[in-house]
């Protein structure tokens, strides 16, 4: 899991994506589209945006649902979390220290 959180999180253009998700939940793939454009001026179309999605999708950290024929988008931050306590401890760990003779 941590290698797709990694290949995710890697590009750029899916950062911003996120980024847009951590601003505002709940987004289809045309309002995406729209505030990539107006706000960082990146022309991609649609079927880009909606590739970039998958790579989140399989990250867990965008999760979809539908409601009608609309699909919404959700920024998903419970990956991210787990690989930040992964090495982010709140106390060191228990092992005595090493002595030196």
């Amino acid at each position: 899991m941590a290698d797709e959180l990694f290949r995710a999180l890697a590009d750029p253009t899916r950062r911003r994506i996120l980024d847009e998700l951590a601003e505002r939940d709940g987004q289809t793939l045309f309002e995406i589209c729209a505030r990539l454009v107006g706000r960082h001026g990146l022309g991609l179309t649609r079927q880009a945006v909606s590739q970039h999605l998958a790579v989140l999708e399989a990250a867990d950290l965008v999760r979809t649902r539908r409601q009608g024929r609309y699909k919404f988008h959700d920024l998903n931050t419970d990956p991210l979390e787990q690989i930040a306590t992964r090495w982010l401890r709140p106390h060191p760990p228990e092992h005595p220290p090493c002595e030196s003779t």
